[in-house]
């Protein structure tokens, strides 16, 4: 199987499983990938997802010997192919060619990265609301050596985390990006030392799923309405985003600070009993 899938309480760790293939992704793990996702996001069970790949690489991007044996997903090939393309008449999203990049999903999504995180595996990584690098890992833009376009938002989400200017320029020179120099333009959000990737990837899943989880989805979610939108439009959407949360969950978060909960700066005992 080219994912599998691990629980510890309420965080599920996907595992990409193609080390012989540095995790390159064919079209039966793109499949399997999106099925994990969707899984997870309807799972009440689970908070929080690491996306980590065993054996040394989180992803080398798509797997060019597959697509050079099968072909490419296209118009003038699609009875052969799941089809890719989006709908003229506005329905529902297809997968993307790497699998989940195209949902949307209300729950996050922590990347934990070793190694390569190049082409394909660079977008699944972007794909993450944030991501984690230990030392030694690279991204890169590697497909531009084999003429290959960004096709699962690596044009849309990089620039969006790192500026124009510097998205264009790793995009076009496609050049090696260290962990450092991730760490230092923002790309990504925690550096660890070799190794600790998935370990430190899924302790913070652990602290995030510590919260009251209403509260904490519905601001993840405001945080990517707000694209694209003035800033009165965008406070509106927040407001409308936000308005019902308190009171499912923040008058009782209110109610038990107001009875003592948190004083002191302790806030091992902070979360809402779940239900």
């Amino acid at each position: 199987m080219p994912v599998r899938v691990e629980r510890s309480d309420r965080i599920l760790t996907i595992i990409q499983s193609r080390p012989e293939a540095r995790n390159a992704v064919d079209p039966d793990h793109a499949q399997a990938l999106y099925e994990a996702f969707v899984a997870f996001d309807a799972d009440a069970a689970a908070d929080v997802a690491v996306f980590w790949g065993e054996g040394g690489a989180f992803c080398a991007g798509a797997d060019l010997k597959s697509l050079a044996a099968r072909g490419i997903a296209t118009p003038e090939n699609a009875a052969t192919h799941t089809s890719l393309e989006f709908p003229k008449d506005g329905g529902a999203t297809p997968r993307g060619p790497m699998g989940p990049t195209r949902l949307r999903l209300s729950k996050p999504v922590i990347a934990a990265i070793e190694g390569p995180a190049v082409a394909g595996g660079l977008e699944l990584a972007l794909w993450a609301d944030c991501r984690v690098m230990a030392e030694g890992s690279y991204i890169g833009v590697y497909n531009r050596r084999w003429g290959v376009p960004l096709s699962d938002g690596g044009t849309v989400r990089l620039p969006r985390l790192v500026g124009e200017g510097r998205a264009l320029e790793l995009i076009m020179t496609g050049r090696k990006v260290d962990a450092e120099e991730c760490l230092r333009i923002g790309l990504c959000e925690r550096l660890v030392p070799r190794g600790e990737a998935r370990r430190a990837a899924e302790a913070m899943a652990q602290e995030i799923a510590r919260f009251p989880q209403a509260s904490l989805r519905a601001d993840r979610r405001s945080v990517y309405l707000q694209y694209g939108l003035a800033e009165r439009a965008a406070l509106e959407r927040e407001w409308s985003n936000c308005s019902g949360v308190f009171k499912a969950e923040g008058a009782a978060g209110a109610a038990r600070f107001a009875d003592g909960a948190g004083r002191h700066g302790d806030f091992r005992n902070f979360a809402q009993p779940r239900t």
